[in-house]
């Protein structure tokens, strides 16, 4: 089951893709008017059960896509998790991953404008898998860690090095408004039964920067899901964005950075491709478009 968050008729809601259409569970199931609701409550069965069983209410073309979790508890990143982006970057493999966290005003859907900072040029594309949690867990084992796994997404984690290199906290790069995106939709674990045997491309105005399978996280799902639950208890809802590959703009010669009218595409094998365009920020002001 592919299941989405959108704005139809100016109200937000999620559903579930059939047909080229999405049936709108939320208004089908009103004690939850989020997916994270529905995680929370644990009605995935009940949902995909609905979902057969009705006609699209929504045809694609009709709503906006939103980021896939609007609302998630906690977005956790983690740093230089393939060999070949840690090499381009200089550093060395550490025991531990790295992690940090970005905010949900950072994210926006599947065909909304990214958002390029009038404070910086230096903005960067980052695709990467992101895994959304089902159920909560704290000091979860690694061989039990997919139980607790909801589904996958695309992100595209957009950066502004410049920013980024500050101080040697990566938060500040990592969490201005509207500059990330996550869709364009959830697969559920039934369908991508072991996430390691896929392919993630990222591709700027048609070109292939980023190329890489999944297999090649330094840390694999399950060792993340068991160290970030030792640290504090995974809730569902909750985002964990498990790195990217090289090929980041920051370190071609000349460097690579995304401009208002680039088109950005996250492309993963068994989920699909989020596709954005990169506009510059308003000159006055404005609330982030995920929360208009």
């Amino acid at each position: 089951m592919k299941l989405l968050s959108f704005i139809a008729d100016g109200r937000a809601s999620f559903g579930a893709l059939k047909d080229n259409g999405v049936v709108d569970l939320g208004a089908r199931m009103p004690a939850c008017s989020t997916l994270r609701q529905l995680l929370e409550a644990g009605r995935l069965a009940e949902a995909a059960r609905l979902a057969v069983s009705v006609a699209p209410d929504h045809s694609l073309d009709k709503i906006s896509f939103a980021p896939v979790i609007p609302d998630p508890g906690k977005i956790i990143c983690v740093g230089l998790n393939y060999r070949d982006h840690v090499a381009e970057t200089g550093r060395t493999i550490t025991e531990k991953p790295a992690l940090f966290a970005r905010f949900a005003c950072s994210q926006v859907g599947h065909f909304q404008p990214i958002v390029k900072p009038k404070v910086s040029d230096d903005f960067d594309y980052e695709g990467e898998l992101a895994l959304v949690i089902g159920k909560a867990g704290r000091h979860i084992p690694a061989d039990r860690a997919f139980d607790y796994v909801a589904g996958y997404s695309c992100y595209n984690e957009g950066s502004i090095r410049d920013w980024q290199r500050h101080t040697s906290q990566f938060l500040a790069g990592k969490t201005f408004a509207d500059s990330g995106s996550f869709g364009p939709w959830l697969v559920t674990t039934d369908e991508i039964p072991d996430p390691s045997k896929l392919t993630l491309q990222t591709r700027l105005n048609g070109n292939v920067v980023q190329d890489t399978t999944t297999d090649l996280l330094i840390t694999a799902i399950p060792e993340l899901i068991a160290y970030i639950s030792t640290i504090c208890p995974l809730l569902p809802g909750d985002v964990i964005v498990t790195g990217t590959p090289g090929g980041v703009g920051a370190k071609r010669t000349p460097p690579l950075w995304m401009r208002p009218g680039d088109t950005v595409e996250v492309e993963i094998s068994g989920i699909g491709t989020l596709r954005n365009t990169v506009i510059a920020e308003p000159a006055r002001p404005s609330t982030p478009i995920n929360q208009r």
